[in-house]
């Protein structure tokens, strides 16, 4: 490579991002997030410094995350619900959270083709966000995307998760509101839903609530609505709506926003929203400390191959779970 592309390719100063993300400028927005998204060690000092600098800037925009079961239409009711939002006035990010990115190239970038609106919109701002190999993993990055959208401009955030491992507690741990899609036609599959993505919900609806399919879709609304009366309510002060709209025809889309904006206004006068983003961000410090203590591990050839053997003795039974624990901590110097 030579000196002239090294230097095209080279990384703006500090100043040019944070200054460049103020102004909402999208070249340097996407070089920002490639710089938190970076795998080399010596950009994460650059990193933590950009967003040190930038965090005066966030914290405003409404965040919202979005998950639902295979086929259920995320796509097409992010491009309806994000078009009806710039609409109105706001500008929107998108933030696509794929386990399965790492190993295929994931569904990420037919999601942003399938959002033809949305991603022709010059209010909004797609991003996809890769699952793996970088400080934090998926959650640390899309936090980070996230933080760096609001200094950006972007009042709305929707983080999307296909649904798949632990991307919606990830997801669940980073935004305001919790938006569970679900299909018409409960009955068997009711069975089905998992338990744990049920009890993050802040909101459920019940998509393709259209022609033929809108008398199935308010049966379906009917059982989510007995399923969480069973289950009980998260918070005091907000009992769980379950909704029927069309990401297609996009009737029922600004009902659905006026709740989620509802919850918000809710959280805010029971006063447990600044308690809530305040916790999520000491569990996101715990779980960033987490990682650089694993990288560490990794780092180390002498000290994966005893962590191989202590793995080994915990296994068979030759050492318990709490000695392999305290070796580990002690080659740590803990």
């Amino acid at each position: 490579m030579t000196r002239a592309s090294d230097a095209a390719h080279a990384l703006p100063s500090l100043d040019a991002l944070v200054e460049g993300v103020r102004a909402g400028n999208r070249a340097m927005l996407a070089r920002a997030i490639t710089l938190v998204e970076s795998r080399k060690a010596e950009h994460r000092a650059r990193a933590e410094e950009l967003l040190q600098r930038l965090l005066p800037f966030t914290g405003t925009a409404m965040r919202v995350g979005i998950t639902g079961v295979p086929g259920v239409g995320k796509s097409t009711t992010i491009d309806t619900l994000g078009t009806h939002l710039t609409a109105q006035g706001h500008r929107v990010a998108v933030l696509a959270v794929d386990p399965s990115s790492s190993r295929s190239g994931g569904s990420i970038l037919g999601d942003k083709t399938r959002m033809a609106r949305l991603s022709m919109d010059a209010r909004a701002f797609i991003r996809p966000s890769p699952a793996a190999g970088t400080l934090g993993g998926v959650a640390a990055r899309t936090r980070e995307t996230l933080m760096i959208c609001e200094a950006a401009g972007f009042d709305i955030v929707l983080v999307e998760t296909v649904g798949v491992g632990q991307s919606e507690t990830a997801v669940a741990d980073m935004t305001d509101t919790f938006l569970v899609l679900m299909l018409p036609g409960a009955g068997d599959e009711l069975q089905g839903i998992k338990k744990g993505i049920i009890e993050l919900a802040d909101i459920v609806a019940v998509n393709k609530a259209d022609g033929e399919n809108a008398t199935r879709a308010r049966a379906a609304a009917a059982e989510y609505r007995a399923a969480l009366h069973v289950l009980g309510g998260r918070e005091a002060h907000w009992s769980v709506p379950v909704l029927t709209y069309s990401g297609l025809t996009s009737e029922g889309v600004d009902d659905l926003w006026q709740q989620v904006t509802l919850h918000r206004s809710r959280a805010q006068a029971a006063g447990s929203f600044e308690a809530k983003r305040s916790a999520q961000q000491v569990k996101w410090m715990w779980t960033l400390f987490d990682e650089r203590l694993r990288a560490r591990l990794r780092a180390d050839a002498a000290l994966r191959a005893e962590l191989t053997q202590i793995e080994a003795e915990v296994g068979t039974g030759r050492l318990s779970p709490s000695l392999g624990a305290g070796r580990i901590a002690l080659r740590l110097g803990l």
